[in-house]
């Protein structure tokens, strides 16, 4: 008997602790099932998520939330998270094709910055600039959404429009302006031949330093020396930068071999010279492209990439630059592809001109400052209603700026239709040939956007573009 209860014992010993090892192999495989990281804290608070919350979330989602919520942790606009459709569009930014309004923004504090539409894109021509803030796209606020989000609302089949509203902090004012999306081919080189005084300056516009941006330097290059150009303007107004490897080979291309063009500096702070490299081109083409003068033309929209290039050539006494200070991102970032098909974009050096100056938040300053007219500067907006002495309104607003720039006598611009503005509106469509009368009506609105319009076509009216060419003109006489 006694042994009978021995092995009775020993069997319900054995039995519990077979139940034990069982229980603690299904509490460990739960556990496994819930781990989605290294650390305990993210994990468990994963795990009470998906058993205790009464919002049921994909587990992609919550996932992804906590990647964006990190790269949002930084502080940094210009460090993101990309889910995998966000990453594409991302990619096709800086490709050779693409479909959009043509526009770069940055995100800051949470708000939607423009740093420069592309140029002859749709966001150019209908007037975004800078520094304006998007609110809305369609009928979507854009509080809380990320800036892939954001992309993906605007982006959309060519030829489909979207509504954007922005607001304006020069002029204290939402706009609204509706832009029809458009297949680009990303040609970013653009060229030119001005003759002035018989001398002929060669053109070259840099709209954004995407893949292919240094292969179309080269070419668009060699086919204004096969003109027989005595010297460059280089415009990067608007550049809102791109592929530092694009740059490179254009300072490349006009610098000494083994010149430091930028510093790159690492969280560490150890900086890293960047110089320029041999490139895969004639060495005639090279020997006319190192001995010509450089005009650079910048604005506030000149941005990154953009002013790396403006930062060496000032640094070298390369080049002169004309225009205003530029946008000021002294940041450069990598991209890393994720194993769930998204992609982070994240912030890894300061980048520094030749001369150690670190430009972020200050921009390049200009050699020549020059401001642009303020009615080339001006946006063109559609116009409708009707107006007349006492009444109050945006379009009045914008009638009074293009009416004070074209020379009429009007000193008021806040939208209030005094009797100086009415005045003036008689005397411009006495001049134009309009139906005689003080009020704003659509035959009005017609022919203000048409003047706005033609005054910015006309090369003339842009001064930035017309002091480069003087100033080429005195240093190829040499009197600069």
């Amino acid at each position: 008997m006694q042994k009978g209860r021995i092995f009775i014992l020993l069997g319900t010993i054995c039995l519990v602790v077979a139940i034990f090892i069982v229980w603690q192999g299904l509490n460990s495989k739960e556990k496994e099932e819930t781990t989605v990281s290294g650390m305990p804290v993210i994990d468990e608070v994963y795990s009470l998520i998906n058993e205790k919350s009464v919002y049921s979330v994909p587990e992609q989602k919550l996932i992804e939330g906590a990647l964006r919520g990190m790269t949002n942790a930084l502080e940094d606009p210009y460090s993101t998270y990309y889910t995998e459709k966000e990453a594409a569009l991302h990619k096709q930014s800086l490709a050779g094709q693409r479909v959009g309004i043509g526009i770069e923004v940055t995100e800051k504090n949470g708000r939607f910055i423009v740093v420069s539409p592309v140029k002859s894109s749709p966001a150019e021509k209908a007037g975004i600039r800078p520094f304006d803030e998007i609110v809305q796209v369609d009928d979507q606020r854009v509080d809380g959404k990320t800036l892939g989000e954001l992309l993906e609302l605007i982006q959309g089949e060519a030829g489909d429009e979207v509504t954007l509203v922005l607001y304006r902090p020069s002029d204290d004012k939402h706009i609204k302006v509706t832009l029809q999306r458009m297949e680009m081919k990303n040609d970013t080189v653009d060229t030119q031949v001005f003759e002035v005084e018989d001398t002929k300056i060669g053109y070259v516009s840099i709209s954004l330093f995407g893949e292919k941006t240094a292969n179309e330097w080269i070419e668009a290059t060699k086919q204004l020396l096969d003109q027989n150009v005595k010297g460059f303007v280089v415009d990067l107004r608007g550049n809102p930068g791109g592929y530092l490897h694009s740059v490179a080979a254009i300072v490349s291309s006009i610098g000494k071999e083994g010149e430091i063009f930028a510093y790159m500096q690492n969280g560490e702070g150890a900086m890293e010279p960047l110089q320029t490299a041999k490139i895969e081109v004639e060495q005639e083409y090279l020997d006319k492209m190192r001995k010509l003068p450089i005009i650079v033309l910048q604005n506030e929209g000149s941005a990154s990439a953009s002013e790396v290039m403006a930062g060496a050539v000032q640094s070298w006494d390369r080049a002169t630059i004309i225009g205003v200070q530029s946008f000021g991102k002294g940041t450069v970032q990598e991209t890393w592809d994720l194993q769930n098909g998204g992609e982070l974009k994240l912030s890894t050096n300061k980048w520094l001109t030749p001369k150690r100056d670190w430009v972020h938040g200050v921009g390049v300053k200009a050699d020549i400052e020059v401001e642009q007219h303020p009615l080339f500067l001006l946006e063109i907006v559609p116009l409708t209603g009707n107006f007349e002495e006492g009444d109050f309104s945006e379009e009045v607003a914008y009638v009074q700026k293009v009416l004070n720039g074209l020379g009429f006598a009007v000193k008021r611009t806040d939208g209030f239709y005094d009797k100086e503005t009415a005045d003036a509106v008689a005397l411009y469509r006495e001049r134009n040939d309009l139906m005689a009368g003080r009020i704003m009506n659509e035959e009005f609105f017609n022919s203000i956007a048409e003047q706005v319009v033609a005054y910015k076509e006309e090369q003339q009216h842009d001064s930035q573009l017309q002091m480069g060419l003087s100033v080429m003109v005195h240093i190829l006489e040499g009197e600069f």
